[in-house]
């Protein structure tokens, strides 16, 4: 979607009135799905984040009819972006530095970007669950795979469908075992069964050692998943291992 937007706005002719700090002199070397899974590897993006950005982009255009996100402006807009984005939506995120270091841009540069980002949308960052939802739901009828498996005729039918008969029969059925062994089952016999059901609990903690080793794995598992997730961030925040754009 962002590739046939890019390629219109393209046609449009330049002007100086419509120059923006997020233009650049010429196109970036490097292409747009590129950059986008450059970003999503050295920031550890939210998806949340990445859907949001058609929302800003939607809320600029409308705010500055005059701003186009084109070949010029959409690699410093999508970094700025995510990096307002993250900064608003999320717990944790990175430094400015980083965030530069990753969209081949100084620090100085993504921090001037930020506050005309932030000037551009009216402070406006946060969205609303149905919105991103229906954001979402039209990207993905957009995409060329998408198919629906049943048609809406289907649908409503399969909705409004009645409860069919060996549904309320089993359930009557249910119902009517369970009246039965209450109406059978006096005090002392419900007290007794208690009784049975803590001394079996006593046995089963005592005799369990697959349930002790089964505990003991997942504990295990758990402080691999957390050593594993540490060393991702260790090496997020190394600056060293982020390639340098051309």
């Amino acid at each position: 979607m962002l590739s046939r937007l890019i390629s219109h706005n393209d046609l449009i002719p330049l002007t100086p009135s419509n120059l923006t700090r997020f233009h650049s002199r010429t196109p970036p070397n490097i292409s747009l799905t590129d950059y986008l899974r450059r970003i999503v590897k050295y920031t550890s993006v939210e998806k949340s984040c990445l859907l949001i950005l058609l929302i800003y982009i939607d809320r600029v255009c409308e705010l500055h009819p005059h701003f186009t996100v084109s070949s010029l402006t959409v690699h410093r807009f999508l970094i700025t972006a995510v990096t307002v984005s993250s900064k608003a939506l999320c717990d944790s995120y990175c430094t400015n530095s980083h965030y530069a270091k990753v969209g081949g841009i100084s620090t100085q540069e993504i921090n001037a970007l930020e506050l005309e980002f932030l000037s551009l949308i009216d402070w406006h960052l946060a969205s609303t669950g149905p919105i991103l939802q229906q954001y979402y739901a039209n990207l993905v009828e957009q995409h060329p795979c998408y198919e629906r498996s049943l048609s809406d005729h289907h649908l409503v039918q399969r909705h409004n469908a009645p409860i069919s008969s060996n549904k309320k029969r089993r359930r009557s059925s249910a119902e009517e075992q369970l009246q039965q062994q209450a109406s059978i089952l006096s005090e002392d016999d419900v007290d007794d069964v208690d009784d049975d059901e803590d001394e079996d609990d006593g046995e089963d903690s005592q005799q369990n050692p697959e349930g002790d080793s089964r505990k003991n794995s997942l504990d295990i598992s758990i402080k691999i998943e957390e050593e594993m997730t540490k060393k991702h961030f260790d090496t997020l925040l190394n600056d060293e291992t982020i390639p340098y754009i051309a």
